[in-house]
């Protein structure tokens, strides 16, 4: 049977066909649709022809001539989304982003991201990537000749990119390893580790500043980069990131933060089958790197939760009321947002943007001791100042 000039909608044509349709149909369960100038269902079974507007899926049968290009699929739903909208959704929040991630190495991660997925690479062989980057620019901040700190500019924003890669790959192909995780916190220790050590070297031979150009470095530049380093480094990134993961928790709740304790640590370590070696205790056959891993990162938790007293008693009590971060009202959520978004810019300048700037200047204006002292003076100080907000903040009831 053929209908022909339809003006008002038609049931569907369970055999024959349809043309000249100037009202939207419904779905064709077997024939062919030819010359529709209005956005139509998916075709089950049959073909499209001469397609001028945005089409949906066709689930079984063909397509030809369509005019609109097609994004390239990533392995399920992701096929129709533009790369802007597969960019924003690699943000982990408006708030916590910063403006230079957000306008450039964001972008240029995914970018990699995509190529990588396209040649098959796995999240994991881009974080290892990333090490030798950030230990080669190590290397390069060694010497004092002009071009091999540019080079080591280069190397360490390449590794840069390479961390917001693979998480941005762990995302679009759902690659999440326990082994991935341990990667990539480990990843930028081994960067800056390289970075302070060769700052280290590179001063030993140097004259102290303002002392007459009698005195060198020497184990006082050592000293320096170790303090730097291994208290002040660590101290100001742990915070910052517990205060990122604590704004998130109260914005996005559980599946959006990543906001962990230790007694939620403590359950997941209990809950790992374990063996004896020796007088170790080790995870079982298939649970090793997941035990090491919490087994450290339960270390982490604590140090973050010492540090924190008011908060800790403040988040007790809205456990308390509320289990879940969704069975919080909307308006004390909100009202936690206004007061710990303020903070946020302190949070990013003392984990990596802002420190590696001044690594780069001072390495390339040959004063690299100006980086340690400013990580135990400016950065310290901010440290300070932040973590005062964040605790006093924690001691007036949200209302």
């Amino acid at each position: 049977m053929e209908n022909k000039a339809c003006s008002d909608p038609q049931p569907p044509n369970l055999g024959g066909s349809r043309e000249a349709c100037s009202d939207p149909q419904p779905p064709n369960l077997g024939g062919s649709r030819e010359a529709c100038s209005d956005p139509q269902p998916p075709n089950l079974g049959g073909s499209r022809r001469a397609c001028s507007d945005p089409q949906p899926p066709n689930l079984g049968g063909s397509r030809e001539a369509c005019s609109d290009p097609q994004p390239p699929n990533l392995g399920g739903s992701r096929g129709s989304r533009t790369f802007k909208q597969l960019l924003i959704e690699s943000f982990k929040s408006n708030d916590t982003e910063e403006t230079l991630d957000v306008y450039f190495t964001r972008p240029i991660g995914l970018a990699f991201a995509l190529m990588w997925i396209k040649i098959g690479v796995t999240p994991n062989f881009v974080t290892i990537l990333s090490m030798f980057l950030g230990a080669g620019a190590g290397f390069c901040f060694y010497h004092t000749e002009l071009w091999w700190n540019v080079c080591g500019v280069v190397l360490l924003m390449l590794a840069n990119f390479c961390d917001s890669t693979d998480g941005q790959m762990a995302r679009l192909t759902n690659h999440k390893t326990m082994i991935g995780r341990m990667l990539d916190g480990f990843a930028s220790d081994v960067w800056f580790f390289c970075c302070y050590l060769a700052i280290a070297l590179r001063l030993w031979n140097e004259p102290i500043p303002f002392l007459g150009g009698d005195v060198n470095w020497g184990i006082w530049g050592l000293l320096l980069c170790s303090f730097a380093g291994f208290y002040w480094h660590a101290r100001q990134c742990q915070l910052a990131d517990y205060y990122r993961q604590i704004h998130l928790y109260f914005i996005k709740g559980e599946e959006g933060s990543e906001l962990n304790s230790t007694e939620g640590e403590q359950r997941i370590i209990d809950a790992i089958p374990k063996r004896k070696w020796g007088p170790f205790t080790i995870g079982d056959k298939g649970h090793f790197w997941e035990y090491v891993f919490h087994h450290f990162y339960i270390g982490w938790c604590r140090k973050q939760e010492k540090n924190t007293p008011q908060f800790q008693r403040f988040f007790r009590e809205v456990k308390a009321k509320w289990p879940n971060a969704a069975d919080m009202p909307a308006d004390f959520r909100e009202a936690f947002r206004r007061k710990s978004l303020p903070l946020m810019w302190m949070t990013n300048t003392l984990t990596h943007n802002t420190r590696a700037f001044v690594m780069f200047a001072s390495c390339l204006a040959n004063v690299p001791w100006v980086y340690p002292l400013f990580e135990i003076t400016v950065l310290a100080a901010l440290y300070y100042y932040m973590h005062y907000r964040h605790e006093r903040m924690c001691q007036s009831p949200l209302s």
